[in-house]
């Protein structure tokens, strides 16, 4: 049943991915002219790191034990460090419509390490919902001008493309309990800290050597962008996902995902890169339709209490 705070939880997903997707134009326009793919990770694992931080001290303090620690460590580090790492490295090698597409991989993913450690049980329901959403995030990529002017992937590019997805698969996986515990500023400002660690040393002649920093003046166009990156798709969605993830299930957060090649083929139809067909629209209708199944199937909690009210009800004939 859809309850008030799950409704939020949809709220809060759908708009971190809407950022998300608005990035993925954006961090193409800055890297590698402006900014190097290894600057802007280490910018945004910085920024980021500063403003959880700043915001923790004007909101309640929570301990954090030391084993919570440890998993908030490899959470830094699939979550942010190496996936960002993979993925701004990548998108610089391929297009930000295949990189897109390359995304939809990630609720399989979340499905399937959601049902070995946490145990979700993997409904028919589930997999047909995860497969209608590829199904129609590769069809809006296959009928939009965008893609095909741009035509495939690099190797090299895919593939970290697909490593990044699947590093970002386990932080959401293995943060979901955390976010049962603490809030999300808890939660970000460790994450982007042992991130902002574990970059450092090794990325920052690359923030000393990007190629902004050493002009005599800056464009509007570029401190745009790069605010863009860093406050809407670092700060906010980093900050929408814990929150999400407390009030849904990792497969539904994940599902998600497909709404980014969606918003993709928008923006190219708003800029003149492409043309809103029919196609677009059924494409579209399979996406939302496969999170409607996913969010709709049975979640463990679901299962142990069928099972429960079924022992219930033979101990009492």
């Amino acid at each position: 049943m859809m309850t008030p705070e799950k409704w939020k939880g949809h709220g809060f997903i759908l708009i971190a991915n809407v950022f998300f997707a608005i990035n993925l134009p954006v961090s193409k326009y800055l890297i590698p002219e402006h900014v190097s793919p290894e600057a802007l990770t280490l910018l945004r694992s910085m920024f980021g790191c500063a403003m959880f931080w700043l915001v923790s001290l004007f909101v309640k303090g929570e301990a954090v034990n030391r084993k919570d620690l440890g998993i908030l460590f490899f959470c830094a580090l699939c979550g942010f460090a190496l996936n960002s790492t993979l993925f701004m490295t990548g998108l610089n090698l391929t297009s930000p419509v295949d990189a897109s597409i390359i995304a939809t991989a990630g609720p399989i993913y979340v499905m399937l390490l959601a049902a070995v450690v946490l145990k979700e049980p993997i409904t028919l329901k589930k997999a047909f919902g995860v497969l209608m959403g590829v199904g129609g995030a590769v069809l809006m990529i296959l009928t939009s001008a965008q893609a095909q002017a741009h035509g495939e992937a690099g190797l090299n590019g895919a593939v970290r493309i697909v490593l990044s997805n699947l590093l970002y698969s386990v932080y959401v996986v293995l943060s979901r309990p955390l976010s049962q515990r603490y809030s999300a500023v808890t939660i970000m400002k460790w994450v982007f800290l042992f991130s902002t660690v574990m970059l450092l040393p090794f990325m920052y002649k690359d923030g000393l050597a990007t190629p902004a920093f050493h002009r005599s003046a800056w464009m509007w166009k570029e401190i745009g962008a790069l605010g863009y990156v860093l406050i809407f798709a670092t700060f906010i969605p980093y900050m929408l996902i814990p929150m999400s993830l407390r009030r849904l299930r990792p497969t539904t957060v994940s599902m998600y995902n497909y709404i980014q090649p969606i918003i993709a083929s928008m923006i190219a139809v708003l800029v003149g890169q492409g043309s809103f067909t029919v196609w677009k629209i059924v494409s579209t209708l399979f996406v939302f339709t496969g999170v409607y199944l996913v969010t709709q199937s049975k979640s463990r909690e679901d299962v142990e209490r069928e099972m429960k009210q079924s022992s219930q009800s033979h101990i009492k004939e």
